[in-house]
């Protein structure tokens, strides 16, 4: 395989890893994905790392609150906008 296909091959893996996390695959693609995942180490690893990486950022981040008046405002300028 040369280099170019083995990294489209692997951004391919990662965006279906993602929707997975996400939860945007079909069950059919959920389950061709963990069998692919339990038939390769590093498929396994990769998967691994991006889901720790998620819970670090769920456990580091904080969504800050925002104001009534805020999300209020951005509405009216939104419904007032023309488009």
């Amino acid at each position: 395989m040369s280099n170019m296909s083995k990294q489209n091959n692997s951004q391919d893996f990662l965006n279906k890893v993602v929707m997975y996390l996400d939860g945007a695959l079909s069950k059919e693609q959920e389950r061709e994905l963990l069998i692919e995942i339990r038939r390769s180490p590093e498929r396994l690893e990769k998967y691994r790392i991006e889901k720790s990486f998620r819970e670090f950022l769920r456990s580091k981040v904080s969504r800050r609150k925002v104001s009534p008046n805020l999300v209020s405002s951005i509405k009216d300028k939104i419904s007032s906008s023309p488009i």
